[in-house]
């Protein structure tokens, strides 16, 4: 696993990066397909309990990304706190996604061996005038839609501690969002036509 380390605000030293590369490398044991850790340790004066040494962590790998942050203060406790948190966020993901294994896999022995389940992906053509961004834009994110079903990207939205999630439905291959709702459950929104 690549682990990034970066700072902001603060000077990261030789021992920092250090500590925060072996405590990453602990969340190998959870999902070895991790490729890369981004790490943004930081010092923030401005905050409601007063200044705090936050360490932000990005984790990248097999389409899956996990995002955890972690406030105390004192450096190597914000980490500690981080990688704990994405621990359990890994564990949790990694017994949702036997589960889902086990139950898909009695899924596809009831169903019929003919069907194909593997339909090309439709190429999306290119929109005139995509390249004029209105100044309102202050940041864009570009990601690879990985086909998943439903339930896999509330699972990714959760673990991100994101409100929405944009995804290619395996079932139609349509690019869908999932939400979390008011109530705390979820809406989905297809496109229709």
């Amino acid at each position: 696993m690549n682990v990034i380390v970066a700072g902001k605000n603060i000077e990261v030293t030789d021992a920092l990066r250090q500590y925060a590369e072996r405590k990453l490398q602990k969340i190998t044991k959870y999902f070895h397909q991790i490729q890369e850790a981004h790490v943004v340790l930081k010092v923030e004066r401005q905050r409601p309990l007063g200044p705090a040494e936050v360490v932000e962590v990005t984790v990248r790998g097999d389409g899956l990304i996990l995002r955890g942050e972690e406030a105390t203060t004192d450096m190597y406790a914000s980490i500690d706190g981080v990688v704990e948190k994405l621990e359990k966020q890994l564990a949790k993901f990694r017994s949702r996604m036997i589960e889902k294994r086990r139950l898909d896999e009695s899924r596809r022995r009831s169903r019929a061996r003919d069907r194909s389940r593997s339909a090309g992906l439709k190429e999306v053509p290119a929109i005139a005038g995509a390249e004029t961004i209105p100044q309102d834009v202050v940041r864009i994110k570009r990601f690879a839609l990985k086909p998943m079903d439903v339930e896999e990207a509330i699972m990714q939205m959760e673990l991100l501690s994101h409100d929405f999630f944009v995804f290619r439905n395996a079932r139609t291959r349509e690019v869908n969002v999932v939400y979390k709702r008011r109530d705390g459950k979820y809406g989905l929104i297809e496109p229709e036509g």
